[in-house]
């Protein structure tokens, strides 16, 4: 096993996804109540250490199922490519499963002072959802993301519960109205499995099902436009209800950006689609951050 390698297996390129929302849920916190650094630092590292979990868990999940062959239209990846085995792959989910837990017990203590109150044990909960959710979209006897359940579990886990979550581990409440963002966020995130399952829909045939299979090629594409249209209508009502502030709107200074994914989506061929994944990637973290600052600006 090469350095090189392991950090090929965790697909750097996708943590601004998600991080994006639970930035989001914090920046919103912070324009209510105090937030502690370290309450910010520890839930960041959960989400940046469940993304990894995730990656890992579907490149090898992938390799065992057969769908990482030679028609995959992405690149190559660590197992694939010979840089890990499979044993060393396991090992490196394990490994990371101990840091999601350490990471996640610390930012409940850090936030809540103790573990053994109900707001700390519900987040327990839905910490160990997190993990089952990382590593079951591949990996395991039934995983989701074969059987067309993908898109549910990344709009849940990429959007509503990292803006949410986020949201309430600063504040230690709940403000229903950031359903709105998280859905947004959830929406973008979407966008990106939508894009990559567009991309792999030929290799992806024979040992799964995606929402792309299923709709067939330019349903997807139309799915794709819904889905970043209704994203942006969400996060527009968000900001409408809760300010009276031009400030707020900052955020849409990146329209731009995501019009040039959604045009790349339409009229791009598949082999030609892997620059739209970070492209809208990076748009959806530049739309949290903006619009955070100029909630907590306003």
């Amino acid at each position: 096993m090469t350095a090189k390698a392991l950090i090929k297996s965790m697909r750097l390129r996708t943590l601004p996804q998600s991080t994006a929302g639970i930035v989001l849920g914090l920046m919103l916190a912070a324009g209510s109540v105090s937030v502690k650094w370290f309450v910010i630092l520890l839930t960041i590292l959960t989400a940046i250490s469940l993304q990894i979990l995730s990656n890992m868990s579907n490149e090898l999940g992938d390799y065992l199922s057969g769908t990482d062959n030679d028609e995959r239209q992405g690149p190559d990846y660590a197992i694939k490519s010979g840089g890990l085995t499979e044993l060393e792959m396991r090992s490196s989910i394990r490994i990371m499963v101990l840091v999601c837990m350490i990471c996640g017990l610390g930012m409940i203590r850090s936030s809540f002072k103790t573990i053994f109150c109900i707001e700390s044990e519900c987040l327990v909960v839905l910490g160990g959802l997190a993990i089952w959710a990382a590593m079951r979209y591949t990996l395991g006897k039934h995983p989701y993301g074969y059987h067309g359940l993908g898109d549910l579990f990344v709009f849940l886990f990429f959007g509503l519960v990292p803006v949410m979550g986020g949201y309430f581990v600063a504040a230690h409440s709940i403000d229903w109205w950031t359903a709105l963002p998280g859905a947004a966020i959830g929406l973008f995130s979407v966008g990106v499995l939508n894009v990559n399952n567009i991309r792999d829909m030929k290799s992806d045939a024979a040992t799964r099902v995606t929402v792309p299979i299923m709709l067939g090629d330019r349903k997807a594409r139309i799915y794709h436009i819904i889905l970043i249209t209704a994203g942006w209508i969400l996060m527009i009502a968000f900001t409408a209800i809760r300010t009276e502030s031009l400030l707020p709107y900052i955020y849409i200074i990146t329209l731009p950006l995501f019009v040039k994914q959604a045009i790349g989506v339409w009229k791009l061929r598949e082999h030609e689609l892997d620059p739209m994944l970070p492209l809208l990637v990076m748009s959806t973290f530049i739309l949290s951050l903006l619009a955070g600052t100029g909630y907590l600006l306003q």
